[in-house]
């Protein structure tokens, strides 16, 4: 077979990402250092309660009882859409997604004690959590729009409550809120069908 190289060619570099993708990772990073630095004393133990009742859908699966039991047969459909939404996008977003992005998560170690939150060993990107609260809110939105209201203004809370922690970057919760989002959207429509 012959070769189109010769033996002692070097190899090809490895490209680097695109200009606009280093901006924005900068910018991404500066967002982190400005949220993780402000002094916020009244916040910081409030965030990291927050972030920590929200591990492993604990906020959610709390909110979905309230609603299935005191919201009659709407209240337990928007729960059940609210909960399948959580597992489809967080199967979606811990198992498909992280393993492909394996971005670093933040160097925490300059935050105060008071603020740091549990540090997961998963990749950063996207955030879990923020798919998780933002697929509960639109699964509840689906069938109770008008309850669904202070459930996304909690997924919005616990979704900044990641990069307040230092458990992440803004971008990876707003990645984290769109996949939550629309892989919600798609498991609403799928069991609307069924």
């Amino acid at each position: 077979m012959i070769s189109s190289q010769p033996d002692d060619a070097a190899p090809t570099p490895r490209r680097l990402p695109p200009a606009w993708l280093l901006d924005a990772g900068r910018v991404d990073s500066a967002v982190y250092e400005a949220i993780t630095q402000a002094p916020t004393p009244s916040l910081d133990e409030g965030m990291r309660r927050l972030t920590r009742a929200s591990d492993y859908s604990r906020l959610w699966l709390g909110c979905a009882a309230i609603l299935a039991a005191s919201r009659g047969p709407a209240g337990r459909r928007a729960a059940v859409r609210g909960l399948a939404s959580v597992a489809f996008s967080s199967f979606a977003a811990n198992l498909v997604l992280k393993p492909l992005a394996r971005r670093r998560r933040p160097d925490s170690s300059d935050l105060l004690a008071s603020r740091q939150a549990r540090i997961p060993g998963s990749s950063s990107f996207p955030s879990g959590h923020s798919a998780s609260a933002f697929a509960f809110a639109t699964g509840v939105g689906s069938v109770l729009p008008l309850e669904a209201i202070p459930i996304r203004a909690l997924a919005y809370v616990v979704a900044y409550s990641r990069v307040h922690t230092g458990v992440h970057y803004p971008a990876d919760v707003l990645a984290g809120a769109f996949v939550g989002t629309t892989l919600a959207q798609v498991t609403c429509r799928m069991l609307r069908r069924l």
